[in-house]
């Protein structure tokens, strides 16, 4: 049984950093495509960034140059960091894996950018 767990959201100043992580089992994690997406409140959600399982990176725009995923196949984790966060980053990030034709979600993490 796979399992996404995402942990390190919280409250954050504009400008601040953040660093997300996503735990996973039950799956040959190093042939996976980890991606990290957000939803805020009443909108859609969006694709943040993806790490593909050879480290391929793709974000986006709206985070590039800001965000970094990264994953760690040794610890079955992915991480995302975030750094000079607008107040448009606020949302609820959830971490995404993807293994051929099946795709598991995590139960998301709050991120809220506020003065």
């Amino acid at each position: 049984q796979v399992q996404l767990v995402e942990s390190g959201g919280g409250l954050v100043q504009p400008g601040g950093s953040l660093r997300l992580s996503c735990a996973a089992s039950g799956i040959m994690f190093s042939l996976t495509t980890m991606g990290w997406y957000r939803q805020a409140p009443g909108k859609q959600r969006e694709l943040v960034a993806v790490i593909s399982s050879g480290g391929s990176t793709n974000y986006a725009d709206s985070v590039k140059d800001r965000f970094t995923i990264s994953r760690d196949n040794a610890k079955n984790m992915v991480y995302l960091q975030m750094n000079s966060l607008q107040l448009e980053d606020t949302g609820v990030y959830y971490c995404k894996l993807q293994w051929a034709i099946e795709s598991y979600w995590g139960q998301g993490t709050q991120v809220t950018v506020s003065s």
